[in-house]
């Protein structure tokens, strides 16, 4: 495990998007908009699922102690034009040296499709590049999760290997990307 231990979590900002960290009140909203198939089927299989109903209030205070211990960053994805609750998740953490994946998010199918996920992604990325000072970012998807998939390359990542993993849904192939810091900033500078 990585000696380097996460600052507080700060609010983070795009032109569409505040960036804060997960709340305790937040629990409540990500039980009505987390448990649905289409987000839950590509993530860690360590998620319950059926999803029960104390499951975001369990996260959420995982969120919390792992915050509060420095191990990741957890940002609730609020939209500035509303709703004003939450509508998604993302978070950071460092490199471990084994597991290849340094960030995970997920947005209420209602909101996709419209960039917002890419803006967060984009807001985060420069949060570890620019104020963490890491030197890249190691990521992961399922192959089949095309919408994940085609975040890291608009970010400019690379496919860096193709590995059989699990996930809610069972064995997948998970493509393992890497993001390197002076890559992001030549493309964020051009």
């Amino acid at each position: 495990m990585s000696s380097r231990l996460m600052p507080p979590t700060p609010v983070l900002h795009t032109p569409r998007l505040v960036l804060r960290p997960v709340r305790s009140k937040d629990a409540p909203v990500i039980q009505r908009r987390f448990p649905r198939w289409d987000v839950v089927k590509w993530l860690n299989p360590n998620i319950p699922w059926p999803y029960p109903a104390d499951g975001a209030t369990t996260f959420v205070a995982n969120c919390l102690a792992e915050m509060a211990r420095g191990e990741k960053s957890h940002w609730a994805i609020v939209p500035r034009k509303g709703p004003a609750d939450l509508i998604g998740l993302i978070d950071l953490w460092p490199d471990d040296g084994s597991s290849r994946d340094q960030r995970g998010f997920w947005l209420d199918p209602e909101y996709q499709g419209q960039g917002l996920m890419t803006e967060a992604a984009n807001r985060v990325t420069d949060y570890a590049f620019r104020e963490l000072k890491w030197p890249c970012l190691w990521l992961r998807n399922a192959q089949e999760n095309h919408a994940s998939r085609r975040i890291k390359e608009k970010q400019g990542a690379r496919l860096v290997d193709l590995m059989i993993s699990e996930c809610v849904s069972g064995k997948v192939e998970q493509m393992v990307w890497q993001l390197n810091a002076r890559d992001w900033m030549a493309r964020q500078s051009a």
